[in-house]
C-alpha cells in the first residue's frame, strides 16, 4: 500500500522535553462543541455543562491556527512540523475516506456482511496514529481503519473478517498492530498488561489503546484504568467520543465529561478537539513522551462524531436529529485541514487532483481484492491454537474432517 511519508521513520516527537502531567487546561476559543443534541433525551444542567467544556484546539473549523498560551504545552510537539508532514495528515485523512466509503458501498452490495464506518473520525485517528512511534504497540476496536492505515497496514487486509474469509487477516507483530477487537472495552485490559510487560523488559517504548465513548462505562476499562495507575503501566487511553454509543447519547454515559474520569485513578486527562488532526497528533506525542518517560498513563478524550451509522446494521435516524449531523459537517476534520493547506499556501491545485487520483485507484484496488478474496481454508481454524498442538485439538479436527467427508459420500451416491 501507499503510505504517507509523514511517518515512515520512528516517530520520536519534536519537543520531546516538554514535561507536564496535568491535562486539564483552560483553553481561550471556540469550537468543536455540540451539536443539537439527541432525540428523545433530555439534557441535565450536569450534562450540558459536560458538553460545553473547551477542549485542546489549534486549528479552528475554519482552519485557522489558534495561538493560545493554554496550549502551548501541546502546540510544542507540532511546532516543528512540516508543509510535507501536513500534506502527509491530509492526504492520510481523504484516502482513509475512501477506503471507508468504498467498504460501505461493498457491504451494501452484498460483498462484505458488516463494516463499521469511521466517518467522520479521520481527524483523532490518524493524527493520533501518526504520533507513534514504530515500537510502540497499539490495540484498537473494529473501527480503527485509520490508525491500521498510519501502521502499514494494507487496508485491504481489514476486510477479510468482515467478509468472513478470515478472523483478522493480517501479522499483529509485523506493524505492532493488535487484531480487531469486537468484544467492547477488553482491549484496554490487554493494552495495560502489554504495557505492563514492556516496562519490566524496560522497553523505551509505549503502547495505546482506542475505544468509545460508550466502552467507558465497561468494567473492563475501568479495571485497566486502575491496573496502568497502580503499575505507572506506559500507556496512553484513547477515548473517541463520537457522541453515541450505538443509540445510547453521551447524557446515558456520564454526568462529567469523559475526560475527567482518569482524575478518580490519578492520572491526567485530556479533552482535546477530534475533528482538529493536529490537536491530535500534538496532544498523543505529549501523552506518549510522557508514558515513555516512565510518568504513567494519560487518558485523551477526542471529542469528534460520528457521521454515518454505527454499522451498516445500524439506522440513526431512528435515535438522532439529521440537524446535529449537519452542524457537525460544518466541523469537517478533512475540510477543516485543506482550508488551512491552502491559506497557508501548503498545497496546490495539482496536489488535490492528484491525490483525487491515488484515492480512485485505492477505491477500485479495494474492490477487486475483495471480490477475488478465496473462501478459507477449512481447517485452519485448529492450527495456532497450541504453540505445540493438543491432543484435544486433533481429536476435534479429526471429527471435523469425518463430517466433511460425508457430504462427500453423500454427494457420490
Amino acid at each position: 500500500m501507499t503510505e504517507s511519508t509523514a511517518a515512515r521513520k520512528p516517530r520520536r516527537s519534536a519537543g520531546s522535553k516538554a514535561a507536564g502531567t496535568t491535562g486539564t487546561r483552560k483553553a481561550g476559543s471556540t469550537g468543536g462543541g455540540t451539536g443539537t443534541g439527541p432525540r428523545r433525551t433530555t439534557r441535565t444542567a450536569a450534562a450540558k455543562k459536560g458538553s460545553e467544556t473547551e477542549l485542546v484546539q489549534l486549528l479552528t473549523p475554519e482552519g485557522e491556527r489558534v495561538e493560545n498560551a493554554a496550549y502551548a504545552e501541546y502546540a510544542e510537539f507540532v511546532a516543528g512540523i512540516t508543509p510535507d508532514e501536513l500534506r502527509g495528515l491530509y492526504r492520510d485523512m481523504v484516502l482513509t475516506r475512501r477506503f471507508d466509503a468504498e467498504a460501505t458501498a461493498l457491504q451494501r452490495q452484498g460483498e462484505l456482511g458488516l463494516w463499521a464506518s469511521l466517518l467522520g473520525q479521520e481527524a483523532a485517528q490518524i493524527g493520533s496514529g501518526r504520533a507513534t512511534r514504530e515500537d510502540d504497540y497499539v490495540f484498537p476496536t473494529y473501527r480503527e481503519h485509520g490508525v491500521a492505515w498510519c501502521r502499514g497496514v494494507d487496508p485491504t487486509n481489514l476486510l477479510g473478517m468482515f467478509r468472513g474469509v478470515n478472523n483478522g487477516g493480517w501479522d499483529p507483530n509485523s506493524n505492532n498492530f493488535h487484531l480487531y477487537t469486537i468484544v467492547i472495552g477488553s482491549q484496554a485490559l490487554h493494552a495495560t498488561g502489554y504495557a505492563m510487560g514492556i516496562a519490566k523488559d524496560g522497553a523505551d517504548s509505549a503502547v495505546i489503546a482506542y475505544f468509545g465513548d460508550g466502552a467507558s462505562s465497561q468494567g473492563d476499562v475501568n479495571e485497566a484504568f486502575n491496573f496502568a495507575a497502580v503499575y505507572n503501566a506506559p500507556v496512553v487511553f484513547f477515548c473517541q467520543n463520537n457522541q453515541w454509543a450505538i443509540s445510547e447519547s453521551n447524557e446515558k454515559q456520564t454526568r462529567v465529561p469523559l475526560y475527567q474520569r482518569a482524575q478518580g485513578f490519578g492520572f491526567p486527562g485530556v479533552r482535546v478537539d477530534g475533528n482538529d488532526a493536529l490537536a491530535c497528533l500534538a496532544v498523543t506525542r505529549w501523552a506518549l513522551e510522557r508514558a515513555r518517560r516512565g510518568e504513567g498513563p494519560a487518558l485523551i478524550e477526542a471529542y469528534t462524531y460520528r457521521m454515518g451509522a454505527h454499522t451498516t446494521s445500524d439506522d440513526p435516524s431512528r435515535y438522532r436529529h439529521d440537524d446535529e449531523r449537519v452542524a457537525w459537517e460544518a466541523k469537517d476534520p478533512i475540510l477543516r485541514l485543506r482550508r488551512y493547506l491552502e491559506s497557508a499556501n501548503h498545497a496546490d491545485e495539482g496536489f488535490f487532483g492528484e491525490l483525487e487520483e491515488e484515492s480512485e485507484a485505492l477505491g477500485r484496488r479495494v474492490r477487486e481484492v475483495v471480490r477475488a478474496m478465496p473462501d478459507p481454508d477449512r481447517f485452519a481454524i485448529f492450527e495456532n491454537v497450541y504453540a505445540d498442538g493438543h491432543a484435544l485439538v486433533d481429536e476435534e479436527r479429526a471429527q471435523f474432517a469425518a463430517y466433511q467427508a460425508s457430504f462427500a459420500e453423500v454427494e457420490g451416491v
